[in-house]
């Protein structure tokens, strides 16, 4: 049971953070491959992934998002690059706007797969995600400061609070789909992820096999909770901290792994934020944005107790003209007016909007309700 004397309120939570970035030295930390730039895939809001082990969601993605075993290293020292009849992997990475997730689809051929046994020796996925791109230390063991604070304590202080690490079973039989590092469990279940898997080889066998699973990515992960975390906020044009490795065993009776094939350069990614690589969250590919002209608007209420609520358009296409109609005598030509509304009620709000591709309307039925 939880210690409750350990967890202070989430502003304070996240003050004593960065104090303690401040106090260690700490601060945004270069990636592991400056160098180097991923691609994130965004889906149309109508084309989101289905969580089913079915990657035919996937086929609109194009293969330039497609990251394979050309692009892993073996950082224990056991190969001195990959071989594809041996182990061959393929990862996509997706979002969607609106929602703070990361898809991933996980394609692998294996020539042997082990994941007979119920602890941690099994084939292995395990990424880290750093959201924010805080950099430093994600789990106990590589605290700055153990002289001052114990590796018990620095679990349930730092661990997996700032970019957090999953550590995939590929399969998952029997067990759970991840272990996740930190007190954070909440973080692999719904309707923070969700997994599925497909495969049809048996233990000590050779196959081709599916994961496909999305997480939320947090600049601020509790122990507490997710009512007391902070979610990171995914939008076009942001990059993120994010890499992988793959875990190969390819004997049951031994402990060792045959290989830990990583993305970053260096074997503490797992641990170390500051190795992960860069990923740009991408817009929409040309073949799915809507062409010609279409009308839509956002608002937010100013001042309730004054009616006061700013207009925001989000209209797509070349506009030359806008016309607001707020649904209560008064308009506006303004591209983002501000009104002030004299009585309270529900109003329907209708933007025109008219460009060299003709015209466009939008409108909200009740969402302005004002008191």
């Amino acid at each position: 049971m939880f210690n409750c004397l350990r967890y202070p309120s989430t502003l304070t939570a996240q003050l004593a953070l960065i104090s303690g970035l401040l106090f260690t030295g700490l601060s945004v930390q270069a990636l592991d491959r400056p160098d180097t730039e991923f691609k994130i895939f965004q889906f149309p809001a109508d084309q989101i992934p289905r969580i089913d082990g079915d990657a035919s969601d996937w086929d609109i993605v194009p293969e330039s998002y497609v990251i394979g075993t050309d692009e892993l290293w073996e950082t224990s020292g056991k190969h001195d690059e990959p071989n594809p009849e041996t182990l061959d992997i393929r990862v996509r990475v997706g979002w969607v706007e609106g929602l703070n997730r990361l898809y991933f689809l996980y394609e692998a051929y294996d020539d042997y797969w082990d994941f007979s046994l119920p602890g941690l020796k099994n084939d292995t996925f395990e990424i880290v995600v750093d959201g924010d791109l805080s950099g430093g230390p994600l789990i106990a063991r590589f605290r700055n400061n153990p002289e001052s604070i114990s590796e018990e304590d620095a679990f349930f202080s730092m661990h997996g609070v700032h970019a957090q690490n999953y550590h995939i079973f590929t399969p998952h039989e029997e067990k759970d789909w991840a272990m996740l590092w930190g007190p954070q469990q909440w973080l692999k279940e719904l309707p923070y992820a969700q997994v599925a898997q497909s495969y049809d080889f048996r233990p000590g066998e050779s196959g081709h096999y599916t994961l496909e699973f999305y997480i939320t990515p947090f600049d601020f992960a509790s122990a507490k909770g997710p009512e007391h975390s902070v979610e990171t906020d995914l939008k076009e044009g942001k990059l993120i901290g994010l890499s992988w490795a793959i875990i190969d065993y390819d004997d049951v009776d031994s402990s060792r792994n045959n290989g830990f094939w990583t993305l970053s350069r260096t074997h503490i990614m797992y641990g170390q934020a500051n190795h992960l690589v860069g990923f740009r969250l991408m817009p929409l590919e040309p073949e799915f944005i809507e062409e010609g002209l279409k009308a839509h608007w956002s608002f937010n209420i100013v001042d309730m107790e004054r009616r006061l609520v700013a207009f925001k358009d989000q209209s797509v296409g070349e506009v030359d003209s806008w016309h607001w109609d707020f649904g209560d005598g008064n308009s506006s030509d303004e591209q983002h007016p501000i009104h002030e509304y004299a009585e309270g009620g529900n109003y329907v709000v209708v933007l025109k909007v008219e460009g060299p591709e003709g015209s466009s309307r939008f409108s909200r039925v009740w969402d302005v309700g004002l008191h």
